[in-house]
């Protein structure tokens, strides 16, 4: 089977949330594509992401520290790229939040929304300016913007939050020859999804082995996706054969929702 080949050459793409999982194979893929990239997280270790992709792909890759909740400093750290011609809003924060939950709860869930929400407009509202006609915005939903299950309500009530804001950044947009889609990931061997399986494990008694026989069994194909799997969808998005598309949520589950 052939392999499609894309070229971004000459191309500035920003992707927030990229020292790992997601983001950081994502943001690989369009290095690897010939794109000059831009990684952003809140935390030092996106210097080292960086440095490993760019040793990966032999390109030079830029990061940026910031804190998306924070809007200045979104502005100041967005300051001295002078283009973006793709923004990949894959940046969040996934967690447990069962209403009848400890206090802390609340905090966690503020916090969840404050990034997975605030952030992306924070993100989206400082790089339009950078924004040509024919650029691109694509945000990291999940299946979960689509159903929901129980005790994870901060997590998807972003998510939902995502792709209404996606439409809406679609319709106001458009007219400026900008496309926005969003891209919903089924479970992924992530850092955060293991993490969330084993809170689910602890919240339930059954092992954690359990819960993901399960959870691959809701799929149409088997197996549980990596991050590298979900890189190349991105590329098509941002690529001329998605040229017409805009305002669409792609869903990347191996068949577990199908819409």
């Amino acid at each position: 089977m052939g392999r499609l080949r894309y070229d971004f050459s000459g191309e500035s793409v920003l992707v927030t949330g990229a020292s790992r999982g997601i983001g950081f194979a994502v943001a690989k893929a369009f290095a690897l594509a010939g794109a000059d990239v831009t990684v952003l997280s809140s935390g030092a270790g996106i210097h080292a992401a960086a440095a490993e992709i760019g040793k990966a792909t032999g390109r030079k890759v830029a990061a940026l520290e910031c804190d998306i909740t924070d809007s200045a400093a979104v502005r100041a750290a967005l300051a001295g790229l002078s283009r973006i011609d793709v923004l990949v809003n894959n940046a969040g924060l996934e967690r447990i939040t069962p209403v009848d939950g400890p206090d802390e709860v609340e905090d966690t869930f503020h916090r969840i929304t404050d990034i997975n929400v605030n952030g992306t407009f924070h993100v989206t509202r400082h790089a339009v300016p950078k924004m040509a006609a024919g650029g691109r915005i694509l945000i990291t939903a999940s299946i979960w913007s689509r159903v929901a299950v129980a005790e994870f309500s901060a997590y998807i009530t972003s998510k939902h939050a995502n792709l209404g804001f996606m439409r809406v950044m679609a319709k106001e947009l458009g007219p400026r020859g900008i496309r926005v889609n969003a891209v919903c990931p089924g479970w992924v061997r992530t850092e955060a999804a293991m993490l969330s399986l084993q809170n689910m494990s602890l919240r339930t008694g059954r092992s954690e082995d359990d819960l993901l026989a399960e959870i691959v069994g809701a799929q149409v194909l088997p197996g549980l996706l990596e991050p590298d799997d979900l890189a190349a969808p991105y590329l098509w998005l941002a690529s001329e054969g998605a040229k017409d598309m805009t305002g669409q949520a792609l869903m990347l589950d191996r068949g577990e929702v199908m819409a």
